[in-house]
Formats: structure tokens, C-alpha cells, sequence
């Protein structure tokens, strides 16, 4: 699941993946790639916890079972600047999509073996990486300064929109997630500062998009020959 439009195109082209040619709102784009690519689909853009849970269950209905997530995130920690990366280890949410997953006294969080396996990739390509729990919200224009302030307090490394809802069907649904984000903006010191067109952002996201694809395919290829 790929949330910046540029890497989806790139991940497309790079795989010579076709676009499935669906009548679905709830996934705007899926790509299925071939070749020695032919066991992975691309799919996005998407903006918040609705709409990408809408489509990884239609996703799952399909077959998926492992998700690999690529997006971008604002930095609530003065450690973090853009272009740095980010690995979700844990996840608050504040959004309204994940309560109609009951988990029971589970904790949403990514799958511990894809996480591991994508952390292993960073340090082997030498790419640095902070890994801590991310703040998920419905509402970027409410991350008022008291929320900040709050959860920056209690170490959480930053905020996007989609990652707590995610990693919550996934235990639901029983299939494994994990993410890779990019700090695309920075919200630490209460100014937001945009970092959409610094070329840091960019070189970071398409690395990242790289490292995902080829642990996509190796996994994806481990389990066929295992078949």
C-alpha cells in the first residue's frame, strides 16, 4: 500500500505491473506486477484511516496477506527532520476507524516478523531509521498544541493518518503489516514547517520504496519455493 503517488507510479513502471482495471471507489488504483515480479500488487494513493481500511479488506478479500506500507509522517520530536525515517513499532489512535475491530486485549502494533526483516534491510543498506510508536489521526487540522505538546511528551515519534487503523485489521484480519514513513514535515517546535519538495523527502521516499519492493519480492519468493 503505497500513500505518495510518485512512488506508486515508480513501483508500477519499475515492475512492469498493469492496472487492474477496477469499478471501485474504494481502491483507486491496484496494480498487479509480472515477471519474477508477478506474486506483488501496488496499490493507492490514499488519505486516511477510512478509505485505506475500506481498501486492504477489499485487498484481503482478494488474497493479500502481507501489507508493506509506504508513506510520509510529521515529525513531533526535534531528532526527527525531514527526510529522516521512520518504523512504526506501536501505534495511538485517535482515529474512528479501528474501534470496529475488536482485538480484545491485543495492542495494535506491526507484524514482529516483517518488522524485523524490514529494520534488517535498513542497517544492510546502511539507510538510519528511528523505530517508536506513531500517533494516528482523523484531523491534521486539530493537531492543536496541547495534542503535540502531549504526545511528544510521551516519546511518540510522530503523526500520519493511516497506521493505527491498519495494524488494527491486520490482527483483525490476521495478516501481516508493516510500515516504512518518511518525515515529510515537522511539527516540533509548534510551526509547521513543509518539507513536501526537499529533495531529502524524495531521495529517503523512493530508497525506501526500493528496500520495500525488494523485501516484497524476496519474501513473496520465499514462500513460493517453500510451496
Amino acid at each position: 500500500m503505497v500513500m505518495v503517488p510518485s512512488e506508486l507510479g515508480f513501483l508500477a513502471r519499475k515492475t512492469g505491473a498493469e492496472r487492474i482495471p477496477l469499478r471501485d471507489a474504494g481502491l483507486p488504483c491496484v496494480y498487479r506486477a509480472k515477471g519474477a515480479w508477478r506474486n506483488l500488487s501496488f496499490s493507492g494513493p490514499y488519505l486516511g484511516a477510512p478509505q485505506a481500511v475500506l481498501a486492504m479488506e477489499k485487498l484481503v478479500a482478494l488474497g493479500a496477506g502481507r501489507f508493506w506500507v509506504l508513506g510520509w509522517c510529521g515529525s513531533l520530536q526535534d531528532s526527527l527532520r525531514i527526510g529522516d525515517v521512520v518504523i512504526p513499532s506501536g501505534v495511538v489512535s485517535e482515529e474512528g476507524t479501528s474501534s470496529h475491530y475488536p482485538i480484545g486485549e491485543l495492542e495494535a502494533g506491526p507484524d514482529p516478523i516483517l518488522r524485523q526483516r524490514l529494520e534488517d534491510a535498513l542497517v544492510e543498506k546502511g539507510l538510519p531509521f528511528r523505530s517508536g510508536r506513531i500517533w494516528t489521526t482523523d484531523a491534521p487540522y486539530r493537531e492543536t498544541p496541547d495534542k503535540v505538546l502531549y504526545h511528544q511528551r510521551e516519546g511518540v515519534l510522530a503523526v500520519e493518518m493511516e497506521m493505527s487503523a491498519l495494524m488494527t485489521v491486520g490482527l483483525f484480519r490476521s495478516v501481516a503489516v508493516t510500515a516504512l514513513l518518511v518525515v515529510s514535515d515537522e511539527l516540533f517546535d509548534l510551526t509547521w514547517h513543509r518539507g513536501f519538495s526537499n529533495p531529502k523527502l524524495k531521495k529517503a521516499t523512493r530508497s525506501g520504496a526500493e528496500i520495500l519492493l525488494q523485501l516484497a519480492q524476496s519474501t513473496a519468493a520465499s514462500e513460493e519455493k517453500a510451496n
